[in-house]
């Protein structure tokens, strides 16, 4: 498989990733947010992944890696602000980043 069909596997899971979210998110929030900020969000999501540490973590004894959702969203609401992408509240941030961990659930990817 080549670097293009990788990029074209990462969008189309990208795309599920983002209407899973957006199926996840509660009646109010449902139209607060466009699509290019969802795809920004999960961006920085994977950047907060990646850099954090998080995911080099030992699990306990059951498996489990702890992720704190605080810290992500916190990390969520600074890059958005750094990069001028808006002020957005933590609560409805905490519904985006709680989306896409039961989408990564419901994959079987995260316990």
């Amino acid at each position: 498989m080549g670097l293009e069909d990788d990029f074209l596997l990462e969008d189309a899971d990208d795309e599920k990733t983002i209407e899973f979210i957006k199926n996840y998110l509660p009646q109010e929030l449902k139209g607060k947010f466009s699509d290019d900020e969802l795809y920004y969000f999960l961006d920085v999501m994977v950047d907060y992944y990646s850099t954090s540490g998080c995911l080099d973590a030992q699990p306990d004894a059951d498996g489990y890696i702890n992720i704190d959702q605080d810290e992500i969203v916190d990390y969520i609401i600074r890059e958005a602000k750094k990069d001028e992408m808006g002020e957005y509240a933590s609560e409805d941030i905490l519904w985006v980043v709680q989306g896409e961990m039961e989408y990564g659930n419901s994959l079987g990817q995260v316990e």
